[in-house]
């Protein structure tokens, strides 16, 4: 039976950061060997409720979203509840140490030395199992540093970076792509006297990585049900 797997990020303001879903989303499914699309919950077209909507073969929803929240409990699955055909839903991305992997890729690429204190900046929510996630990712990423990260977030349950980025630290942006949340973890960052910015985690082969094993885990779901 084909399957297609279909990816559903946030969608942004910014052609850049929907650039990392299509990005991702082409490696996975060339990786996977099967049909692969790119969806968006909002902001940027395809919209995911219209994909859905227009599937014709059975589906593995892979959410490009780092957190649980409003959109993995609410939006996705009323979109798969109305499809005609079987479309299997998954989770979050993270928290998951390949991610914590790309983090450690790009403070390096950025000029972070070891044993650089690290603050990681998350975009937050208002959702208690949003900031659990946001703490688990932030303990993977000290994990693999070596070194203390301290955790800040720029809406939501939470401290602000203002608070939190020390003078000399380095900061992790837990963003998969570059848009409003970024540019202003960038400037907030930077006005505490952060010496080492990081660049978001973006289509980083660790990630392509993820987005197959998260397929996979799906589809194993799907037959073990059947």
């Amino acid at each position: 039976m084909t399957r297609t797997l279909v990816t559903v990020a946030h969608g942004t303001r910014n052609p850049a950061g929907n650039r990392v879903a299509a990005e991702l989303t082409e490696a996975a499914g060339r990786r996977l060997g099967i049909p692969a699309t790119t969806s968006y919950v909002e902001l940027c077209e395809p919209l995911f409720a219209d994909v859905v909507a227009g599937l014709h073969d059975p589906a593995l929803v892979v959410p490009l979203l780092l957190s649980t929240g409003y959109h993995l409990r609410q939006d996705l699955p009323a979109a798969v509840a109305g499809a005609s055909v079987q479309v299997m839903l998954g989770g979050p991305l993270g928290p998951d140490p390949l991610l914590a992997a790309a983090q450690v890729d790009r403070l390096v690429e950025a000029g972070a030395v070891s044993g650089q204190p690290v603050v990681m900046v998350g975009a937050g929510s208002t959702e208690p199992d949003a900031t659990a996630d946001l703490d688990g990712a932030a303990r993977l990423l000290a994990e693999l540093w070596g070194a203390p990260v301290r955790l800040a977030t720029l809406s939501g349950i939470g401290s602000r970076p203002a608070d939190v980025v020390r003078p000399g630290d380095a900061v992790s942006p837990y963003l998969l792509a570059p848009g409003f949340f970024s540019g202003r973890s960038r400037g907030d960052a930077s006005a505490a006297g952060a010496s080492v910015i990081a660049e978001v985690i973006g289509a980083h082969p660790r990630v392509v990585d993820l987005v197959c094993q998260r397929a996979t885990r799906v589809l194993l779901g799907e037959l073990a049900s059947a």
